[in-house]
């Protein structure tokens, strides 16, 4: 991943191009943790039909450190095992946990600025300083990322049971239509639980790959990071 200044649009595809390249590490990595928290939050349905779902969307800040723990590896050419994870579990998973999940859960850019938490390790003042520094001029362009992969992941939640009308043939594609009108609350919210879950697995790593990539050009404008790191490269030792 070449370093250097870019419109933010063209950094945001490169982090796409980014998930692409490391989606190996990410599968194993990345793949196990969400599969853990799509279970328990499924076990969660008979309490009630709706509560999967919003528990995997409130959780989606602590299931992006995993991804964003890859891709930040990734960005070095380093590849990344559940080994490497466990070991960083402590940093990765719940450094700032507790803002992530309250007051910063609704910021529309809250994978622009995800970084400075999990990354430089920044809290308090010095936090809220940086990520004024970060969305200074860029707001726009991180709340247009977010808007967009919400309509994408929305697309996908509603056209992913729908998928199953269209490819029924003939007279049975009114089947799967039928089945879900006479089921009860379980039966339906287990079906649109199942396609939220698709749909955040196959968005969020595209979202969070990126939101770094639009913070690491960010870092470049701001202080030349692709300069440092070019040094730091050229004049490591052998």
């Amino acid at each position: 991943m070449q370093l250097r200044p870019r419109p933010m649009f063209e950094a945001a595809d490169l982090g796409v191009r980014l998930v692409q390249r490391c989606a190996l590490d990410l599968l194993r990595t990345a793949g196990p943790v969400y599969a853990v928290c799509v279970l328990l939050a499924l076990a969660l349905m008979p309490v009630a039909p709706w509560l999967p779902a919003l528990v995997l969307w409130w959780l989606k800040p602590w299931l992006d450190r995993t991804v964003l723990f890859v891709l930040s590896r990734s960005v070095f050419s380093r590849d990344t095992r559940p080994a490497d994870l466990w070991s960083a579990a402590r940093s990765v998973w719940w450094q700032g946990l507790l803002g992530s999940l309250s007051l910063r859960r609704l910021s529309p850019w809250r994978t622009f600025t995800a970084p400075a938490v999990q990354l430089e390790g920044l809290q308090g003042a010095a936090l809220r300083k940086r990520k004024a520094q970060l969305r200074q001029g860029h707001q726009g362009s991180a709340l247009a990322l977010s808007w967009g992969f919400w309509h994408l992941e929305t697309a996908l939640c509603l056209g992913l049971p729908a998928l199953a009308v269209w490819l029924v043939p003939g007279d049975l594609s009114l089947a799967p239509l039928q089945w879900l009108s006479g089921a009860d609350d379980l039966r339906a919210s287990l079906v649109f639980t199942g396609a939220y879950a698709l749909a955040v697995a196959l968005v969020e790593p595209f979202f969070v790959g990126a939101g770094f990539a639009m913070y690491l050009n960010r870092r470049v404008e701001l202080e030349a990071w692709d300069v440092e790191q070019s040094l730091r490269h050229a004049f490591a030792p052998a």
